[in-house]
């Protein structure tokens, strides 16, 4: 994408191009093939194909919502899956035929399908389910017997996949809260190996500490003592991550760093292992005690330590803590120690769900605006199926209801892969059949392999996945006896179709990024201001782990904003750069707060009233910058930072703890340079924007 603007062009060939790596683990990838094979095997086997296909469609129309996350929170987006399947597809088939009943069906479940995108991406699968087989079912009405027995098949199959799901809960009981530690221990042996940064980009493990405390702390954690264990780890992790954050912005004694960091990496990569595998931490505790030998021999040679004394004997017992607590964290770990009961941050917190609806009911609000235009949408892509009375008609508004999204990028990139994605299926389709034995078990191992495909690439490529999903589908269509050319060729029309009315359909009622980037920034940084103001009371620890974690949920919440409007046409280069700029200084203004919070313990021989003032003052600056970024005006009247500053150092007396002194000069010197270049940034854009007399 080029720097300078938007380009059609660049945006094409970026979404045609890149290629993640894949993310989804073969064990998911097996038990969700297998709950769409087997029941087709079955009925193949017993006669009852028809059956078969039935629980195979409802298994794979609920297959994306076997995610990530705690056994409990699974089972439920895997139930409200599962039933939405069933209910959706039982009033297709009742009001199928009788076009008024079922476009006003169509068009609420639109509305209120694409209203969940405020609960995220997991709870908005549930309402693309409901669209997707109240269209499809829609295409073969049937009495009210046949409806609710058809209904019970696709029900069935949701309960399948949750049930393939589910099946290691009672012989792993945490394995899903392993692994998310794992994941964190892993990235911060990562970030302890890591010689050098660049101040500009996010905090590490920002999306990974997020993640770890809405698995370990959510509304559907699991319950029990090991789970005490895991809140004493995740706290461990915070501030080992602080701890390593801070060792590395003091730029003190390379050598001794270094060489402390590299076995501080050893420990914890031990202790990842050790949880991925569900066993003792034996490795980990070796590689502790070689840890602590180099302590020992750091801290009694004698050299000058610049301050790292208190961080090594700090991270050292974190490290220790760590160990001893992922010996008592799994399915049969017992808890030796007391810890006391850790609670989910409140940014992390939901709030009712009505309250959260009911704020969504303006035209203002991103998921309103979204639901508006699924409703329409939906119901036309419909009607003009039948209208045309195409072919497989159903793959139309289905398309629509896949592709439409609540911004343009994710619009255009899923409408393109599609359409691309369907021809080669397409191509890719015709060469498999034709190699492969006219016969149905042959075509069941194919797709079974189309399937396994479709699973594993998804998160990939979308264009690559949507291809092998083309032949599934075609292949899962031929056991009902539609010929395989026919059904592709109907599905590349009704594609291009669908996709097209989907972009248009946001660019009738566009919601364009750059009108919110700059309340996304605004809300960072009375983030970081809420931060500082926690850090100016050193006692408040539970305020400052808050804090914390709002600032990184807006940091998070800014990117992606700053992501969708660089997609986006006609976004102004100008506030483009600014966005980016502040999203910069501002990532090395939360690594500046983050080593403040590591430190505080290290600057208390010092005047805390007047440290406090300090960060109070800073606090406030940001605040009024936050201000005047949401109001498009210059960011004037800031306090003289660099003035206290200087006071607040030379008002250390020489009789002070020399190493205190010393750090903070260096901590506030770089707090008031992130905040005076913030400044700077926003005064200068406001300053090129103005046109010359």
């Amino acid at each position: 994408m080029p720097p300078s603007g938007y380009s059609l062009r660049a945006h094409a060939i970026e979404s045609l191009t890149v290629i993640k790596r894949p993310d989804v683990p073969w064990r998911v990838v097996v038990r969700n093939t297998a709950a769409v094979v087997l029941p087709l095997a079955v009925g193949m086997a017993t006669g009852y194909p028809q059956i078969g296909l039935g629980v195979a469609a409802g298994a794979l129309d609920t297959m994306f919502s076997d995610q990530p996350g705690p056994y409990r929170q699974r089972m439920r987006q895997l139930l409200l899956a599962s039933l939405a399947a069933g209910l959706a597809a039982l009033v297709g088939f009742l009001i199928g035929g009788q076009l008024l009943p079922i476009l006003i069906a169509t068009a609420a479940c639109g509305f209120f399908g694409g209203l969940l995108v405020v609960f995220g991406t997991d709870t908005a699968r549930v309402g693309m389910t409901s669209m997707i087989l109240l269209v499809i079912t829609a295409s073969t009405p049937t009495s009210l017997e046949h409806a609710f027995g058809g209904a019970a098949l696709i029900f069935a199959g949701g309960l399948l996949l949750t049930s393939f799901s589910l099946a290691a809960w009672p012989l792993q009981r945490y394995w899903p809260e392993r692994l998310a530690l794992a994941n964190v221990y892993s990235g911060l042996a990562a970030l302890a190996r890591q010689q050098n940064h660049d101040d500009a980009e996010v905090p590490a493990l920002t999306e990974a500490m997020t993640t770890l405390q809405q698995t370990l702390l959510g509304r559907h954690r699991a319950h029990g003592r090991a789970m005490e264990a895991f809140g004493v780890l995740l706290e461990l992790a915070e501030r080992i991550r602080l701890e390593l954050t801070a060792m590395i912005e003091l730029h003190a004694n390379p050598a001794i760093h270094g060489l402390f960091r590299d076995d501080a990496a050893r420990v914890l990569a031990a202790i990842a292992s050790a949880l991925e595998q569900g066993e003792s931490p034996e490795q980990a505790a070796r590689a502790l005690q070689t840890l602590r030998a180099s302590e020992h021999a750091l801290l009694d040679g004698g050299g000058t330590l610049d301050g790292l004394a208190a961080h090594i004997h700090a991270l050292a017992g974190q490290l220790a803590a760590a160990v001893r607590n992922a010996d008592w964290a799994g399915s049969r770990g017992e808890l030796r120690a007391s810890a006391a009961e850790t609670r989910l941050p409140t940014a992390l917190r939901s709030s009712s769900a009505l309250a959260t609806l009911r704020a969504s009911l303006t035209p203002r609000s991103v998921a309103f605006r979204h639901a508006v235009r699924m409703a329409v949408c939906l119901s036309v892509a419909l009607w003009v199926s039948r209208l045309l009375q195409l072919p497989h008609g159903y793959w139309l508004p289905m398309t629509a209801a896949i592709v439409l999204r609540p911004d343009f990028a994710a619009t255009f990139n899923f409408g393109l892969l599609r359409v691309l994605g369907t021809v080669l299926g397409l191509v890719l389709t015709t060469v498999l059949l034709h190699i492969t034995p006219d016969e149905p078990w042959a075509h069941l191992a194919l797709m079974a392999v189309l399937c396994m495909a479709f699973r594993y690439l998804a998160g990939a490529h979308y264009g690559i996945a949507v291809a092998t999903l083309t032949g599934t589908v075609v292949i899962l269509l031929s056991f009902e006896g539609v010929n395989p050319g026919l059904a592709v060729s109907d599905r590349v029309i009704n594609t291009a179709l669908g996709c097209g009315m989907a972009l248009l359909a946001y660019v009738a009622w566009p919601t364009w990024e750059r009108g919110r980037a700059r309340a996304a920034l605004a809300v960072m940084l009375d983030a970081y201001a809420s931060y500082l103001h926690a850090l100016a009371q050193p006692a408040q620890t539970a305020a400052h782990r808050d804090t914390r974690t709002a600032a990184r949920t807006a940091r998070t919440n800014a990117q992606a904003s700053i992501d969708r409007m660089r997609t986006e046409p006609a976004t102004p280069p100008e506030l483009l750069a600014l966005a980016r700029a502040l999203f910069a200084n501002g990532n090395r203004l939360a690594r500046t707060a983050m080593t403040l919070e590591a430190t505080l313990d290290d600057l208390s021989a010092l005047d805390q009233a007047a440290l406090g003032r300090f960060v109070e003052q800073a606090a406030g600056s940001l605040q009024i910058l936050a201000s005047a970024l949401r109001e498009q005006r210059a960011a004037d009247a800031l306090p003289d930072l660099r003035a206290m500053q200087r006071a607040l150092v030379g008002s250390v007396p020489e009789s002070d703890d020399r190493v205190a002194a010393d750090l903070l000069a260096r901590i506030s010197d770089r707090l008031v340079d992130n905040i005076n270049t913030l400044a700077h940034v926003m005064n200068r854009n406001r300053s090129d924007s103005v046109p010359a007399p």
